[in-house]
This record gives C-alpha cells, structure tokens and sequence, in this order.
C-alpha cells in the first residue's frame, strides 16, 4: 500500500491525552496506520490529498444504529408516533425485508455515515425474517469498506407472552445464543486494527426474557465479545420495567450482569441519579442517540450529569426510521445543543461534542485503537473543507459544530480512500440510492 500525506491541514486536531490542536500540519498513513502528525513532512514516495485550509479530525464513531430501517424512512403512519406505537407501526414492515433489503439498506446507511465523517459503526440487528442473517450485514461493510462493529440482536417474547413484538417476528433463545455462537466464531477479530468486531444484544427489556439476558452476558464474556441492549429510553420503557420486573432499568441490567466495560446501552434518557452513579462505578457506557429522542419525544438525556460522573459516553444515529437520518455530525451539533437548552449556554462547547463523536465513541465500543490521530492509531480520519461559504468568517475551526460542513470532503478508513471530494469511492452512490428505493417500492407492496 502506497504512503498518503495529507498536507498543510490548516488545523489537525490529533484527540490524544492532550487534545493537541496542530496547524499548518501534515498527516502521515503508513499500513493502515497513523504514522506521523507534524509540519513540514516529507512527501517522498507520497499520495499528496491537498488539505489547504482544512479541518483534520480523527474518524467519527457511531455507538447505535438500526441499518435495516434506511429501507422505511418517514413511513406516513409510523411520523407522529413515540417509542412502542411507532414500533408496533413498522414491525410488520419490517417483518416482510428479506436478505437482500438488509444487505442494501446496511450499505445505504453505511454509506451516509461515511459522508458526515464517519469511520466506525456498530449496528444493532435484532430481527432475521425470511432467511436474514447478520452476515448480509457484515459483507456490505466489507464492501464499503467501512469498519464495523455488528451486534447479533435478538427478541424472544412476543405479544401473546406480554411482550411487545408480534409472535411471528421473536425467535427461539436456544436457537438464538446457538447463532450468536456462530457468527463470534465466525466473524470477530478482536485484533488491533480490526474491521469486524461482532457483539450481542437482545434487544431490549420488553421484548427478551431475565433468562436470554443473562445467559447472553454470560456468553459474551466467555467469548470476549461487547454487550449492547436499549435501556430507559422513555417514560413507558421504565414504567415498564418498574411494572415487569419490580426495579427499575438500572437495577435490572445490574442484576443480570449488564454493567462493566464491556457493556454500553443505548439511549439512556431516563437515568436517574443512582442509576448515572451505577454506570460511572463500573465503566458502563452509553450510546446518546439525541435526534431520534427529539424525533420519539423521549427527552432529553442528561448527558452532562453522565460526563461530569465520568460515564463512557459516545453517540449514535439510531435507526434511520427514528431519526431518518444518519448524519454523525449532526448528532454531535444536537448534543450541544440539548444540553445548553436544558442547563444553560455553558453547559456543554462545540469542542466537547467532537471528543464524544471521537473518543467517546472509541471507549464506548472498546477501541484503544481509534478515536484519535496519535501515531500507531488506525488511519481513520475526516478531512472538512472550511474554505466554502458555511465556514467562512469562522475564527476557529475546531468548533466546526458551529459553522462548518456537516459533510466530510474525504475520509480515510484503515488508510483507504473511502470519501473522495465528497463521493463514495467503493460504491456508485446514487445507483445504490436508486437499488434501495426499487427495493423499498417493493418491500411497500409485500407488508
């Protein structure tokens, strides 16, 4: 693999322990790695990327996402809807994809988190209709080129079993923790630089049983694999717990084993005090998923109360069927933005939502290897042009959550050119945009 300089960043920001912010720098890939960051780099034997007036950034890493949902955005009845009716909207839906719809849809999604900066995606993919496997997933990344962090998701308890699924949607649990088995064995590497790291995540309280939960932590710590499930995302989800199981959400997980490092939660808007305090003593991360909250209405999550206890916190899109989007930059500038209209303009600096989408991310998937610039670090980066009109006047480029690009001009992933000039490099973009439109037609005319 050739060399890459990227030359004369007008600001590099290299997101190590000192939160160096370098100008006039050059980047160096070598192997798939961070080889140097400085000025003045020699570019002998060099691919030269021009970043004249640009802003460099490590990679953004999206912590939750839902790839399959691309495929049903802004479905008419399911717009207006909070949480459990919204998705007792769309499971029938969703129950009609088949292998295809979920290999297309992940490379849709995939490929718009690229646009906006990002490097890294988990997915959590609970629902296998018709044949799906996690694998149709993992072979779009592989594709794409993005580097992925897939969770085998699952639900067990149906409707007629008090859960919220329908019965035909939730699958046997000892068929599932055999699937989860093959696709550890099959497809996680856990190695430093790894594009595929596989996890487990039943979805959710109210559609998986004490019993799937708990053997699946057990598991995924035999195995050494990451768990991930959603927790307290509204008002109904901890209402339900408290009427179910007697506790609240915090005190569930830690029963069953679901807290430590190796485990991060999504959403999380209903935290309370003691729960927050649970999280920062065992290293529990969240995933803030702040547009799709906004769209659901489930709240605003106090992640400043997480930050200040020192809670892994990263962020995620959530399903593009609950935001319909999956712009990670647009997440981050959300995250700003909540926390300062809930707790004041001080609480919470364009520079900070950066290091959540960066470094944030990275701890809360368990990546010591990405998150930042610093050499040895995987060649994940972001390149935003601050030369055109929503940059120009900026004082200070590192607040591009401010006034900059929400859409990355390149970005580099394990040292490849995945984003050039704003295209997709390994993908016809808009030929796979109108491949998933032909296949959400007919999805439509199935359910």
């Amino acid at each position: 693999m050739t060399d890459t300089l990227i030359q004369n960043a007008r600001l590099v920001l290299v997101m190590d322990a000192r939160r160096r912010a370098l100008s006039n720098c050059d980047v160096l890939i070598r192997g798939g790695l961070i080889a140097a960051v400085g000025s003045g780099l020699s570019s002998a034997g060099c691919r030269v990327v021009n970043a004249d007036g640009c802003l460099v950034t490590p990679g953004l890493i999206n912590t939750h996402h839902h790839l399959y949902q691309t495929m049903t955005r802004a479905v008419p009845d399911a717009q207006d809807q909070t949480l459990f009716g919204w998705l007792k909207t769309l499971y029938p839906i969703w129950s009609a994809m088949r292998p295809d719809d979920f290999f297309t849809s992940a490379q849709v999604g995939m490929a718009e988190l690229l646009l906006s900066g990002c490097t890294t995606t988990s997915d959590h993919l609970y629902i296998y209709p018709n044949g799906a496997r996690l694998e149709d997933t993992i072979e779009a990344a592989n594709e794409i080129g993005m580097r992925f962090q897939p969770t085998r998701g699952a639900m067990s308890i149906g409707e007629s079993d008090g859960g919220l699924p329908p019965d035909h949607l939730v699958e046997n649990e000892p068929e599932i923790l055999e699937d989860m088995i093959r696709v550890i064995d099959a497809f996680h590497d856990p190695s430093h630089g790894s594009m595929v790291r596989v996890g487990v995540a039943p979805c959710s309280p109210f559609s998986v049983s004490r019993e799937l939960m708990r053997d699946t932590a057990i598991l995924a710590r035999d195995k050494g694999v990451m768990m991930h499930t959603h927790l307290a995302e509204n008002e109904e989800d901890v209402a339900y717990s408290i009427d179910k199981f007697g506790v609240r959400p915090g005190q569930y997980v830690e029963d069953l084993g679901w807290v430590g490092p190796d485990v991060w939660h999504a959403h999380c808007v209903k935290l309370d005090a003691q729960e927050i305090e649970l999280f920062a003593r065992t290293k529990t991360g969240v995933a803030h998923c702040p547009c799709s909250n906004c769209r659901l209405a489930s709240g605003i999550a106090p992640i400043r109360a997480m930050r200040d206890a020192r809670v892994p916190v990263g962020l995620g899109v959530d399903g593009s069927a609950s935001n319909d989007n999956g712009n990670l930059m647009a997440e981050a500038r959300q995250t700003m933005l909540l926390q300062r209209v809930a707790l004041g303009a001080g609480a919470m600096s364009a520079h900070e939502a950066l290091e959540i989408a960066t470094l944030g991310g990275a701890q809360v998937l368990g990546r010591s290897d990405c998150g930042s610039l610093s050499v040895g670090q995987c060649a994940d980066l972001a390149i935003w042009d601050m030369n055109d009109v929503n940059a120009a006047g900026n004082w200070d480029p590192a607040a591009i959550l401010l006034a900059g690009p929400s859409l990355a001009r390149d970005v580099f992933v394990n040292g490849k050119h995945i984003v050039a000039a704003g295209q997709i490099t390994t993908v016809d973009q808009r030929a796979l945009a109108a491949q998933q439109n032909k296949q959400s037609m007919a999805l439509r005319s199935r359910a």
